[in-house]
């Protein structure tokens, strides 16, 4: 005779409780806040589900929707890590016509978190080469584009402080959510990340010389008054051959879990700049 069932508490939700990060210390109120959870009590429920493709590319698993979070960027708010790998474009190699770049955003773990691809006609490219103004389109697992980058045309000379080079950051497309804008310096890169009002909300600071030999290039996020370092955008070393005879390149973004889900989109955009204005070369 069996007895009767093991007695459970009543109201526990199923799985272990996930701890809803704090208020990120140090920098002040610049930007974080502690990302909205989409159940009561902290809890987050499993992923809904994997997405496997042909190509054996392994995606993040889709996340729950999270009130007033931008469609698309639920992805960021589980992640304090991104990982960009630019994709190798052979006929660029061959016949030195620049085309449009692609990258793959990973996390962590490897898993693709989107996927982002320039949209420029072939006369910009060619013309322009690093300097020309882009459109990237940045998509999600579903085939939905979720942020839009926009680089207006601007002069590529630190030597003029009037027309400096900027970034809008959309989530989704058409809806603002932030700017990466140049700061004029007779010999560092210097930026400031707004948010949609044009507040300024961080800074960052690269190094006087961005072209090093076999190490990574390191540009620190720091808060506004740059006295506490919030994150940073790193360029990887890839290699003798590949940083010679390509233009392809790495880069890794880290910053606080906690950091606002718009602000880590608009990190994700000064890295783009950041990649165009010192990275990319042109006449391969």
């Amino acid at each position: 005779m069996q007895g009767p069932p093991p007695a459970t508490a009543p109201g526990v939700p199923y799985g272990s409780p996930q701890q809803v990060p704090g208020p990120y210390q140090g920098a002040g109120n610049y930007g974080f806040q502690a990302q909205p959870m989409a159940f009561p009590g902290g809890f987050v429920p499993p992923p809904v589900q994997s997405q496997p493709t042909m190509d054996g590319t392994i995606w993040m698993p889709i996340p729950p929707s999270i009130p007033n979070c931008p469609p698309g960027l639920e992805y960021l708010t589980q992640i304090d890590q991104i990982l960009i790998h630019q994709q190798l474009e052979v006929l660029e190699i061959v016949t030195g016509f620049e085309e449009n770049n692609k990258y793959e955003l990973k996390n962590a773990l490897g898993q693709r978190i989107y996927f982002a691809a320039e949209d420029t006609d072939c006369m910009t490219r060619n013309c322009c080469g690093p300097a020309r103004p882009f459109t990237m389109k940045i998509i999600d697992n579903l085939g939905r584009e979720v942020i839009r980058l926009h680089r207006p045309l601007r002069c590529g000379a630190c030597c003029c402080p009037c027309c400096l080079q900027e970034l809008e950051v959309q989530a989704p497309p058409g809806t603002t959510v932030g700017y990466v804008v140049q700061n004029w310096h007779i010999c560092l890169p210097k930026f400031t990340i707004q948010d949609e009002k044009r507040k300024d909300i961080l800074k960052i600071n690269g190094p006087c010389v961005v072209c090093r030999c076999c190490e990574d290039v390191h540009f620190e996020v720091m808060s506004l008054d740059e006295t506490c370092p919030v994150g940073r955008i790193s360029k990887q070393w890839t290699g003798i051959v590949r940083e010679m005879f390509t233009d392809t390149d790495n880069f890794g973004i880290s910053f606080p879990m906690d950091l606002d889900v718009k602000m880590k989109a608009v990190m994700l955009g000064a890295c783009f700049l950041i990649d165009f204005m010192f990275f990319e070369r042109s006449g391969n």
